[in-house]
């Protein structure tokens, strides 16, 4: 579940192509996810075991030292747009990594840190994203175990888009007539009602007591707006 997390905050192009870097539960999860997608992707490890665990899953799959910039240019790994750093349990090559990556100058560069240190420092040596999936994790159990909410994802811009029951306010009424945006500040951009296909909202769309809402906008405004009495 981390590395589902952490896909659905990446906003990759259909078509693009992702290396991803350590392979283990964690990296190669990511990367199964980026593939059911439809990204091509290579995956490097230093180990062998998992580099043959995911070759057949892969686009590539290769037992390759990330940190040797000679080695990543044999492999072609400049010409990808993004890159994964996916290893966790060694900080020293996960930063050596970014490293090389920023020396190679690969455009968009994603870290999954275990730390605040790990995360300041790839940021300092060229990361662009950093990815904190336990602690985000953790947040979402959070706010889920409420019992307010069905699903919940932040995003570290404040923005958070979050699955919750139709708040007692909101029943048999429009969402114009509920007035939800004006009075909350959120935007719900679907409901799922029982047995009935997702419908994206619209000011007319009537809302019913078991229906299923999927809202968006400002953390703070979405979990004031979730906290309706049901």
């Amino acid at each position: 579940m981390l590395a589902k997390l952490f896909t659905e905050k990446l906003a990759f192009s259909h078509s693009d192509s992702v290396v991803v870097i350590g392979l283990g539960r964690f990296g190669g999860a990511v990367a199964e996810s980026l593939i059911d997608l439809g990204h091509d992707v290579m995956g490097l490890d230093t180990e062998s075991a998992p580099v043959e665990k995911w070759a057949d899953r892969l686009t590539h799959a290769v037992q390759a030292d990330a940190t040797n910039a000679q080695v990543l240019r044999q492999l072609g790994v400049p010409d990808f747009k993004h890159a994964i750093v996916g290893i966790g349990n060694n900080m020293a090559s996960s930063l050596m990594t970014v490293m090389t990556l920023t020396e190679l100058g690969i455009q968009d560069i994603w870290v999954k840190a275990t730390t605040p240190e790990h995360g300041q420092l790839a940021q300092r040596i060229g990361a662009h994203h950093v990815v904190y999936p336990e602690a985000d994790m953790g947040e979402r159990v959070a706010h889920l175990i409420t019992g307010r909410m069905i699903d919940f994802i932040e995003f570290h811009d404040g923005f958070a888009i979050a699955k919750i029951r139709a708040p007692a306010l909101t029943h048999h009424k429009s969402l114009a007539e509920s007035g939800v945006r004006e009075r909350f500040g959120v935007t719900v951009v679907g409901v799922k009602r029982a047995n009935e296909d997702f419908r994206h909202a619209t000011p007319e769309t009537v809302v019913l007591p078991q229906d299923l809402l999927i809202l968006s906008g400002p953390t703070k405004k979405v979990e004031k707006f979730a906290s309706q009495d049901t």
